[in-house]
């Protein structure tokens, strides 16, 4: 068995952060969320990857992954020249794939359920077409649902108004060659993309084997701000396992709960209460560093505050009064407070960037 990830996407709703760096790679817990991805799919025995990436992005996959060797996979990059839906990018794949079962991941989805019995049941069931992951949520309505009846689907719907069902479709899914038909024999939607939803209802109008695999565990589409800050919590708090003090503590610090420091950082007269993962070559000086916190390489804190936020490579925050709080900080921001009159406030930022003060 052979899988796909698919990385083609924008990410609009991420913007500016995605302007420079393609969502699945922005890091959670200090990894990017696509090695989350390609470990949950070489926990489930496939090694043999095609990562389906855009003109715009393929060089920063290829710059962050390589071949995939390190990671104990082998990576081919498939690409995707126009975001024309989910069942067009499929066929792209398809020389890669060949007549092989494979594993259809969504790259930004974050899955913390063991998906071995998912691969282990289709693997069995010889007749299916396809193993669909579906997951019960409170609001259907923002999703691709699926209608069951016993174990089969009868019926997927994309973010219907008027929900038959609260199983949503989550991003990943199993497939036999069967599905290039589907996908051949489908039309735009209304958005001009080719819908897997589409190619999968007609693999149950003209085959009927399609069943869906219900999980309860957590998961996420880290598509906004909000949704990577939840991950980062959630994976400080349940994933990560091993947290290490590489780095300097100086004698007037304390460090509290689990804590990661990397090789070459230093932390002076400073607070960290964890969870909290910081990473190497950082400078953290008269700063308290709050649970659910992740620090990248190169980062300068000092005289502040910052708690539940994911900060990324090099930025540098200083003499900052208010506590920073769920905040998602991009590569080489600065973000500083200066004494002086007249008072004010001195913003650059980038299209699409938020800032929000509270007093």
């Amino acid at each position: 068995m052979k899988a796909i990830v698919l990385c083609a996407g924008k990410g609009t709703r991420l913007r500016p952060l995605t302007y420079t760096t393609a969502k699945h790679l922005i890091p959670v817990a200090n990894k990017p969320v696509i090695l989350y991805t390609i470990e949950k799919i070489k926990s489930a025995g496939i090694t043999e990857i095609g990562i389906i990436v855009s003109p715009e992005n393929k060089e920063d996959f290829e710059k962050t992954l390589g071949d995939g060797r390190e990671f104990g996979v082998h990576l081919t990059y498939i690409l995707q020249p126009e975001p024309k839906g989910l069942a067009h990018a499929v066929s792209m794949a398809k020389d890669f794939l060949g007549d092989e079962e494979f594993l259809m991941y969504l790259g930004d989805n974050l899955i913390l359920d063991d998906i071995r019995p998912f691969v282990k049941e289709f693997e069995e069931k010889k007749e299916l077409s396809a193993l669909i992951m579906l997951s019960p949520v409170s609001d259907p309505s923002r999703f691709g649902i699926a209608v069951m009846e016993n174990n089969r689907i009868v019926k997927t719907i994309e973010k219907p108004k008027d929900p038959p069902s609260n199983l949503a479709i989550i991003g990943l899914y199993l497939f036999r060659k069967d599905i290039f038909e589907g996908i051949a024999n489908i039309k735009p939607s209304w958005r001009g993309e080719y819908e897997i939803t589409d190619a999968i209802d007609w693999l149950i109008q003209h085959r009927g084997t399609v069943e869906g695999h219900i999980i309860y565990g957590w998961w996420k589409d880290t598509g906004k701000p909000e949704d990577l800050i939840e991950a980062n919590h959630k994976i400080l708090d349940e994933v990560i396992e091993e947290f290490k003090i590489e780095g300097v503590i100086e004698a007037t610090s304390s460090v509290h709960g689990r804590v990661s420091i990397g090789e070459g950082t230093e932390v002076v007269n400073s607070v960290i209460r964890g969870p909290v993962i910081i990473g190497k070559n950082c400078t953290i000086s008269n700063a308290y560093i709050g649970p659910y916190t992740s620090i990248g390489n190169g980062v300068l804190i000092e005289n502040c505050e910052i708690e539940n936020s994911i900060v990324m490579d090099e930025v540098r925050i200083s003499n900052f009064s208010a506590r920073i709080d769920s905040s998602l900080i991009g590569k080489k921001v600065e973000i500083t407070e200066m004494d002086g009159k007249p008072k004010g406030v001195q913003i650059i930022a980038g299209d699409l960037s938020k800032v929000i003060v509270a007093k």
